[in-house]
């Protein structure tokens, strides 16, 4: 059989490697010794990464470990900052799958208080792609889509996400591209520039580009989706290279087992500075797509599968 466009293969050290046309993109890295599973790196089409590890300039911020998911209270508990020392772990892997659509990977999360006693839990998938419905990437560009389903991991309880500006999906850019330490610029989609005219404000999508070698200029946009609570989100971000949907800005969120939190976000790796024509585009062509559905595989050698939600109704 022809070996699909879009790989997502285990590593050894607890990490998982996400391909397109045999060339890695982004690595998931689980290990026990982190407080927090996270990507790195975010690899643009030059080759360099548009994301670090930790800030440039300040220790107090090494939690930031380039792509992650986090939360500053959580029933009081803090997920954000490592001195809180509560933990979100990887359970087990449910699928790594690949395809000529996208490759994609589910896992299972615990988030544990300082005790190790089990609050919540997350259901990830991940999926990359070159591609988008009506909208043409150009080449070394690439999409990593993110769906992320938060349960009580006592189904009898609830949950209560307090309100913060920390939370839930982070994105530390690298030192190059950030505006304090590079030539970086933000902007919003509402055409706002700048961290003074868009931290705190709403927005469908947010972009930090920047240098990546003395050569090339990219970024990242980073895309909420319709369907998530609050939409437009609010964003916290900083000129020293910081940028997340602040989903609890203004309210704290409750969870329970009959109504867990999902949220869905695409973070598109480009070419150049900010083309707004086609952030506006792919936001659009984001939100007509269907959310992942886990499965049960019905196929030999292989316990689960994702479809799209179209997919799976038409399997049914």
């Amino acid at each position: 059989m022809p070996i699909p466009r879009y790989q997502v293969i285990p590593q050894p050290d607890y990490q998982a490697s996400f391909l397109i046309g045999g060339q890695e993109r982004t690595r998931w890295r689980f290990g026990t010794q982190y407080p927090r599973p996270f990507f790195y790196p975010l690899l643009g089409p030059s080759g360099a990464s548009l994301t670090r590890m930790g800030h440039p300039g300040d220790a107090g911020h090494d939690h930031h470990r380039s792509v992650w998911f986090a939360h500053h209270k959580v029933d009081g508990f803090d997920f954000w900052s490592e001195a809180g020392r509560t933990r979100v772990a990887q359970e087990r892997w449910l699928c790594y799958q690949d395809g000529n659509d996208e490759a994609i990977m589910a896992v299972q999360l615990v988030w544990s208080d300082p005790e190790g006693n089990a609050l919540m839990r997350q259901e990830l998938i991940a999926g990359v792609r070159d591609r988008q419905d009506q909208v043409t990437l150009r080449p070394g560009e690439w999409l990593l889509e993110l769906q992320a389903t938060f349960t009580p991991a006592d189904p009898r309880r609830t949950v209560t996400l307090g309100q913060t500006n920390f939370g839930f999906l982070a994105v530390r850019v690298a030192k190059s591209v950030s505006v304090a330490f590079g030539d970086g610029r933000i902007t919003c989609s509402q055409g706002r520039r700048g961290e003074a005219e868009i931290f705190g404000q709403t927005a469908d999508w947010m972009d930090y580009s920047g240098s990546t070698t003395n050569q090339h200029v990219e970024g990242i946009t980073y895309f909420d989706h319709p369907a998530n609570p609050g939409y437009p989100s609010a964003w916290h971000v900083r000129e020293d290279g910081w940028m997340g949907a602040s989903v609890c800005r203004t309210t704290d969120r409750t969870i329970t087992a009959d109504e867990p939190l999902r949220l869905r976000y695409l973070l598109h790796v480009h070419q150049g500075w900010l083309d707004a024509a086609r952030a506006a585009g792919i936001a659009a062509a984001f939100g007509h797509t269907p959310a992942w559905v886990v499965s049960k595989s019905k196929q030999k050698h292989t316990g689960y599968e994702v479809n799209r939600e179209s997919e799976a109704a038409l399997g049914q």
